[in-house]
């Protein structure tokens, strides 16, 4: 009960913004929530906001949180580039970075201490690189002194600052197996070794970064997955489940560590590895149903995926499987044409009807059985609509037809009438045309 007290109370330690937020906030440095007060997503980061303005107070960080209802100002809201709810943004001067991690307390401070501190962090002593290598799974270090590699670093890390630490340091610093073909240089601790930025090899130095900025293998989730789509790598997963220890799942796992491991130089450029734990996501990823432990090799950039089209015994038949995916010779599944659309839109609508019976019965059969019933009513009814009134309303127009047809012709008696008239008017021509052959004849 103190707990829920405290996180209740810390609304207090949240400030409610308005439109005068957009002249005062200059002089410090913001976290700010996006709203909307009808959207369930922002009703769930409610609690866990309060819990963050509550240990930004307590660690006396500089950093201020607030939140303001989008739907109420809209117009700033727009102007910080807001279009969707909620919206996580640390305000810094004239800058605006987006929070684009889990919505738990810890990476949501974790995010707000970083991108508020400085840009680059020097290190100046080994102490200092031993501390801070133990505190991050990835280490960007910038070596040497002031060069146009150390612009570009600094330009760089002000648009991924968001994602990762940017450290600065000596080469005396450095561990002593630590060796750099020249300076200055930048270089990226992660898996127990370190690799070093070739701009020839590697290109630009932010698609480096970027692409280095995971560790070799990963326990990926829908958010990780997320995440790597931004590196452009294809991601070989072993769908697993991490509750069962049998040879199966245990030995794809370590399949996918072993090529991670030893053969980074061949493939760490195009192929990010790691397991998922379950095959739900991965279902409705593929709108296909995964019988795990199995492996996947997916395309997060056009959806496309691969299935090995054999059984994975060891290393060498993965290591020939993603070499049959980089020649082009391995059969591409899914992808975004068309009928994928299509089929996405069937496959979410049944999966929503589905989720929804599941989760509650009776609201299922409310919401799809009553205009189903209405419907169902209505084609009852104009199937089974009496037909007399139409056969009526059809004698009665023909009998009016009939009825015009007798007056137009008259009676049966005037017909009559018309005929011996007739009759009477040829006869008289012929007595006249037989006197005037008589007269000839005389």
């Amino acid at each position: 009960s103190v707990l829920a007290h405290a996180v209740a109370s810390g609304a207090g330690f949240v400030e409610d913004l308005d439109e005068s937020f957009k002249e005062n906030r200059k002089d410090d440095i913001w976290l700010v929530d996006f709203y909307a007060p009808w959207c369930g997503h922002c009703k769930k980061l409610e609690p866990v906001w309060n819990e963050v303005g509550i240990e930004m107070r307590n660690m006396g960080s500089p950093v201020k949180v607030g939140k303001m209802d989008a739907t109420s100002f809209s117009s700033i809201a727009s102007e910080f580039g807001v279009r969707g709810y909620p919206t996580i943004k640390l305000l810094k001067g004239d800058l605006a970075y987006n929070y684009r991690g889990p919505r738990t307390k810890d990476d949501i401070i974790e995010f707000a201490n970083r991108v508020a501190g400085p840009l680059i962090r020097p290190l100046p002593s080994q102490h200092m690189f031993d501390h801070v290598q133990k505190r991050h799974r990835v280490l960007f270090v910038y070596v040497g002194g002031e060069s146009p590699l150390k612009e570009k670093y600094i330009e760089v890390a002000s648009e991924l600052i968001v994602y990762t630490y940017f450290f600065s340091a000596s080469e005396d610093v450095l561990p002593e197996y630590v060796t750099l073909p020249e300076l200055p240089a930048v270089v990226v601790f992660k898996d127990g070794t370190y690799f070093v930025y070739d701009e020839y090899e590697d290109g630009d130095l932010s698609s480096w970064i970027n692409r280095e900025r995971f560790q070799g293998y990963l326990n990926v989730d829908g958010f990780t997955l997320y995440e790597l789509g931004d590196t452009g790598k294809l991601v070989a997963i072993a769908v697993i489940d991490d509750k069962n220890s049998s040879v199966e799942h245990t030995r794809l796992k370590s399949i996918i560590q072993e090529v991670a491991r030893d053969y980074r130089d061949h493939f760490h450029r195009d192929f990010q590895f790691g397991h998922m734990d379950g095959n739900d996501y991965i279902n409705s990823l593929l709108m296909d149903d995964l019988t795990i432990p199995t492996i996947v090799v997916l395309n997060t950039s056009n959806q496309q995926y691969f299935l090995p089209d054999r059984h994975i015994e060891n290393t060498e038949d993965m290591v020939q499987f993603i070499n049959n995916i980089l020649d082009g010779t391995a059969e591409a599944q899914g992808g975004d044409g068309l009928l994928q659309r299509i089929k996405r839109i069937i496959y979410d609508a049944k999966s929503t009807v589905a989720s929804v019976f599941k989760s509650s019965p009776l609201l299922g059969c409310f919401l799809f059985g009553l205009p189903l019933g209405v419907i169902s009513i209505m084609c009852y009814g104009i199937c089974t609509a009496d037909p007399d009134g139409g056969i009526e309303e059809h004698e009665a127009a023909k009998k009016e037809h009939g009825d015009r047809e007798l007056t137009d012709e008259g009676s049966e008696e005037e017909q009559e009438e018309d005929k011996n008239g007739k009759y009477t008017e040829l006869s008289d021509g012929e007595l006249k045309q037989k006197d005037i052959m008589e007269k000839k004849k005389d």
